[in-house]
């Protein structure tokens, strides 16, 4: 009997057996391909035009195995099954090509800090990485510089990337003078800079982003913290601040003048964290000079100072109330313990720099003298409540009252800023204009390991920093600390993840539809 079913219906199905192998050569092209994205987006649409074009000459049996009591593995069957697969092949496609990555480790180590996207956003001339990786790595640390690259690709079209092995090309590896591995060198026209293997595994980012900016020829702002005088130790329990300022792309260094007699001529800003023992006259005398030279000052104190730290303040007209803040209205409050008055919290409207909360375990407080220079200005920081006063002798086994006879209510200065400005009859700013600024800040603790990630207490330590350095905009943490991992997987392996997770859905439906069929027909 001859067949009265036109043509075209009788090959619908060959129609969308090809859209669906158009779709699907197209979708692997974008994924090993990306290059030529164009041309398979144009495979797409061809199969996404085939499949459309199968389904409307075959629309009636189509329904007839969508609505019927039992769906026949027909040709309308067989359409029915590639427009679905076809669909969610080009929702694959069109998710490769616009997607959004997020990091799930608790300290974000596979995304880049702002900063260093300003600063790859910033590049104004060519950066080669030179990588000599050798293939035996068992730590994964050149498998996480390849990872932590290829971001910092997605942000400029400057840095290019070159991966060499030194064992088969020793020659390169000595003109670099490279001799440890993995190594990276950042390559410009105006120089080189080699990151070692140990700063790999410490701090990769800030050394990447670091070497950009030197063979690019930006300075870096570099922050000595002063020692010798038992202070807090930026490698013990300031070390989460000088993570913080490293993620920021500071330089930090320590700074002992009766070994160096004077302050560097690279040094953005002297930061004095709560010095327990006497400074010398020499060591004061060279710190006054600093400052009298435009220098920049950030000093963190604690009730009971040494003497030398309040001299040296006094001479900016700043002096330090003797004993410990109390603030009844604002102050730590606990169940556990009961003598947390201590304990100021600051809110926002008490703070010129709007953190939501900051917290000063145990505070003393900033006044600044009436017989100030004219050109000297103070600005309150951190404030208390009204309800504040001064505990000289604070016992630590009894809740502090006030004493109406000996003690005063107030607001209470927690912080201040001090800062020389141009008489109103300076015709212009001086060339290099950067006179003295000097921050005080009546507790120290707050920027410790412990109270760190304690309310907004690191990004308050962090701005102000960078409001003492002359930064225009607020900085926040970036990240803690980084732990190395050692799962870590390399360019096949995240291609493998790529590929199979793209297409491991579609053939789990195949495989789901082909069991029915079989159990049904």
């Amino acid at each position: 009997m001859q067949n009265d079913t036109p043509f075209y219906n009788r090959y619908s199905w060959l129609i969308a057996a090809l859209g669906l192998l158009s779709l699907l050569i197209g979708l692997i092209v974008i994924v090993l391909l990306p290059e030529i994205r164009t041309g398979a987006w144009g495979i797409l649409a061809l199969g996404v035009l085939l499949i459309a074009t199968a389904f409307i000459i075959d629309f009636r049996r189509v329904r007839s195995a969508v609505t019927g009591r039992r769906g026949m593995f027909s040709t309308g069957t067989t359409v029915m099954v590639s427009v679905f697969i076809g669909i969610t092949l080009l929702i694959n496609a069109i998710s490769i090509s616009n997607y959004h990555q997020f990091d799930v480790t608790g300290v974000a180590q596979f995304l880049i800090t702002s900063k260093t996207k300003s600063v790859l956003d910033e590049m104004n001339m060519p950066v080669k990485a030179l990588c000599f990786f050798v293939p035996d790595d068992p730590y994964g640390i050149a498998s996480y510089a390849r990872i932590l690259l290829a971001e910092y690709q997605k942000y400029t079209d400057k840095l290019s990337v070159e991966e060499i092995d030194p064992d088969e090309y020793p020659e390169k590896a000595r003109e670099y003078s490279v001799t440890q591995y993995p190594a990276v060198v950042f390559e410009s026209e105006l120089g080189r800079r080699m990151v070692l293997p140990e700063d790999f595994i410490e701090q990769p980012e800030h050394f990447f982003t670091s070497a950009i900016l030197e063979v690019t020829g930006i300075v870096q702002k570099k922050v000595y913290f002063l020692t010798g005088h038992d202070e807090s130790d930026i490698d013990g329990e300031y070390s989460y601040a000088k993570q913080g300022l490293l993620d920021n792309l500071y330089k930090v260094d320590t700074l002992d003048l009766m070994l160096t007699y004077t302050v560097p001529e690279d040094c953005t800003a002297l930061i004095i964290s709560a010095p327990q023992k006497s400074l010398t006259s020499d060591e004061l005398e060279i710190i006054n000079e600093y400052l009298e030279n435009d220098g920049w000052l950030l000093v963190l104190l604690n009730p009971d100072s040494p003497e030398e730290i309040k001299q040296l303040l006094s001479n900016w007209w700043v002096d330090i109330e003797d004993g410990t803040v109390i603030d009844a209205m604002s102050h730590l409050a606990s169940s556990d313990d009961a003598h947390n008055m201590e304990k100021v919290i600051v809110p926002r409207i008490r703070n010129n720099f709007e953190l939501p909360e900051v917290y000063f375990p145990g505070a003393t407080s900033i006044i600044p003298q009436d017989d100030n220079p004219d050109d000297i200005m103070f600005i309150p920081l951190f404030y208390t409540s009204l309800f504040s006063w001064m505990e000289e002798s604070l016992d630590p086994l009894v809740e502090p009252e006030f004493d109406v006879e000996t003690e005063e209510l107030g607001v209470r200065f927690l912080g201040v800023l001090v800062f020389m400005y141009l008489p109103e009859d300076a015709e212009e700013v001086p060339e290099g204009f950067k006179l003295t600024r000097l921050i005080v800040i009546g507790d120290s603790d707050f920027a410790s390991n412990q109270h760190f990630y304690n309310g907004d207490n690191g990004d308050l330590f962090l701005n102000a920093v960078e409001f003492l350095t002359q930064g225009k905009e607020l900085i926040s943490i970036e990240r803690k600390v980084l732990p190395f991992r050692r799962m870590l997987i390399g360019p096949e392996e995240e291609t493998f993840i790529r590929v199979s997770s793209i297409g491991l859905l579609p053939l789990l439906v195949l495989i789901a539809g082909g069991i029915v069929w079989w159990r049904r027909r």
